[in-house]
C-alpha cells in the first residue's frame, strides 16, 4: 500500500490544544476515523476524475464555433454527441502565469506559476486538497493513473508540500490493490510494518521537540510545519492499520492484462477508464487523477489509420497534411473513449441517479497548442457532476480567464467550503447546478 494519496483535513488549533495536553495522536486519530467508518446516513457521494492529455488536441477540430446552447457540435465533439447535455466545453481558458513548455504539465492541477523557472515547487493539487476534506471517508483517499507514464517521473497529483505522487500505469496493479485480499498472515505482517513506521516517527517527533528548544521564531515555524506533516504521516498510518483488516470489496468484473508495448496506448486508456468506473462503483476512492503522457508515447496503435510517427512528433505538425490526418484520428479515439467511459459511468445507477450525476470528469490539457507549445486557450471539457451542461462557455481568446475558477466551483459541489484555489478569482461564471 502507498501512502502519499492518504492525507487528512488539517486542523491545527485543535491538534496544537492536544500536543500541548500531551496526547498528540490518542483524539485526533478517533477524530480523523470516525467519518471513515461511521454510518454516513443519506450522504450521495460525489467524486471527481481529472484527466490530462499532455498533448491536448488540435483546437480547429475540438471547440465549438458558437458559444452558449444550441451550438453546432465540433468535428471531435460529435464523438460524444450522445452526451451533448451531460458535458460543458470551455474554450479561452488558462491558468495564469503558467508558462514553461512541456514544464506546464506538472501544473494542471495546481496552477502553480512559472514552473521552469530555476527554484520552482509546485503547490498542492485540486485531488489532494479535497482528499484533505474527504480522503477518510474511503479506503484510498486518492488514486493517481497514468499511461506510458515513467516510473516515478511525472504526475497529476502533488502534496501541500510540493512533493510528486507517482502514478501507477498498471491497470493490475489498480485491480489487485483495490479487490485482492491478502490472507490473514499477510495483513498482520502489512500491520506490524505499519506499527514499525508509527514508532519512528514517534522518535523523529521527540527529536523535533527538542530541538525546539532555543530555536527563533522562524525556525520554531519551520520545525512546526515540519512536526505537523510528522503527525499527519501517523495519522495516515494508523487508519491505514484500521483499513487492513476491513474487508475490500469484491467485483464480478476479471482482472485486467495490462499490454506489454507501449504503441498500445489506447488500450491502457481504456483500461484505466475501466479501472477509475470500477473505483468510483466500489466506493473505493472518490478521487483519481490521470495523466496521460502521450510526449512519452511512440507511434501508437489506433484503430482505422496507420500512425507513421511518434506521438510527440506528429504534435509539431508544422501544418504538414499528413501529420494533421494521423493527429485528427488520435483525437478522435480519445473522444471516443471518454464517450465510453460517460456511457458507463450513466449505466451505472446510484441511489436515485447514475454515476455519472455523481461524477465530475475534467478532460484537457496544459497545452492549448502543442505544435507551439502555447499554454493559453487550453482545451477543457468538465462531464457529469450534477451541473447544468449542454453549453460553450467561451471566454476572451487574447486575455484568457482564470482555469482555476472551475476548480473552486468543483471544490464546492464536492462540499468543501472555499472561495479560493491557487490563482482564482472566483467560481466560474456560467457554470451552474442543475435544477
Amino acid at each position: 500500500m502507498t501512502f502519499p494519496s492518504l492525507v487528512f483535513r488539517r486542523a491545527l488549533p485543535r491538534r496544537r490544544f492536544l500536543r500541548g495536553a500531551g496526547v498528540a495522536l490518542a483524539l485526533p486519530f478517533l477524530d480523523a476515523m470516525r467519518p471513515a467508518f461511521a454510518a454516513e446516513a443519506a450522504e450521495a457521494p460525489r467524486r471527481m476524475l481529472a484527466i490530462c492529455n499532455n498533448l491536448g488536441v488540435l483546437g480547429e477540430g475540438f471547440f465549438p464555433a458558437q458559444a452558449g446552447e444550441g451550438y453546432e457540435l465540433s468535428p471531435y465533439l460529435t464523438e460524444l454527441a450522445e452526451f451533448r447535455e451531460d458535458f460543458t466545453v470551455l474554450s479561452g481558458v488558462s491558468h495564469p502565469d503558467v508558462d514553461g513548455s512541456h514544464a506546464s504539465e506538472v501544473c494542471f492541477l495546481t496552477a502553480a506559476p512559472h514552473p521552469a523557472n530555476g527554484g520552482f515547487r509546485n503547490t498542492i493539487s485540486l485531488d489532494q486538497y479535497l482528499a484533505e476534506y474527504i480522503g477518510v471517508k474511503t479506503r484510498y483517499a486518492s488514486l493517481t493513473l497514468g499511461v506510458n507514464v515513467g516510473d516515478g517521473q511525472k504526475s497529476l497529483s502533488w502534496t501541500g508540500s510540493g512533493v510528486m505522487i507517482p502514478c501507477e500505469d498498471s491497470a493490475a496493479a489498480v485491480y489487485r490493490q483495490m479487490f485482492l485480499q491478502g490472507t490473514p498472515e499477510e495483513i498482520e505482517r502489512q500491520i506490524d510494518r505499519l506499527k514499525l513506521g508509527e514508532s519512528i516517527m514517534d522518535s523523529i517527533a521527540e527529536h523535533a521537540a527538542e530541538l525546539e528548544k532555543g530555536l527563533g521564531a522562524a525556525d520554531r515555524s519551520r520545525l512546526d510545519q515540519y512536526a505537523t506533516g510528522v503527525r499527519e504521516l501517523e495519522r495516515r498510518m494508523l487508519l491505514a492499520q484500521a483499513w487492513e483488516r476491513r474487508p475490500k470489496p469484491r467485483t464480478e468484473e476479471p482482472e485486467p492484462v495490462d499490454p506489454d508495448s507501449s504503441r498500445a496506448y489506447m488500450d491502457k486508456v481504456r483500461l484505466m477508464y475501466d479501472m477509475a468506473r470500477l473505483a468510483f462503483e466500489t466506493d473505493s476512492t472518490r478521487l483519481i487523477t490521470l495523466f496521460l503522457d502521450s510526449a512519452a508515447s511512440p507511434a501508437i496503435d489506433v484503430e482505422g489509420v496507420e500512425i507513421t510517427d511518434g506521438y510527440h512528433n506528429l504534435s509539431h505538425h508544422g501544418k504538414n497534411e499528413s501529420k494533421l490526418e494521423q493527429l485528427a484520428a488520435i483525437d478522435r479515439w480519445h473522444m471516443r473513449l471518454l464517450a465510453e467511459l460517460l456511457g458507463k459511468l450513466r449505466a451505472v445507477n446510484e441511489e436515485g441517479g447514475s454515476l455519472l450525476d455523481r461524477t465530475m470528469t475534467l478532460y484537457g490539457s496544459n497545452f492549448g497548442d502543442a505544435n507551439k507549445h502555447t499554454t493559453t486557450d487550453m482545451p477543457v471539457l468538465l462531464a457529469g457532476g450534477g451541473f447544468r451542461h449542454g453549453r460553450h462557455l467561451a471566454f476572451e481568446g487574447e486575455r484568457n480567464y482564470p482555469l482555476p475558477n472551475l476548480f473552486v466551483s468543483m471544490a464546492q459541489r464536492m462540499g468543501v467550503e472555499t472561495e479560493r484555489f491557487a490563482s482564482s478569482t472566483g467560481t466560474l461564471r456560467g457554470l451552474d447546478l442543475r435544477g
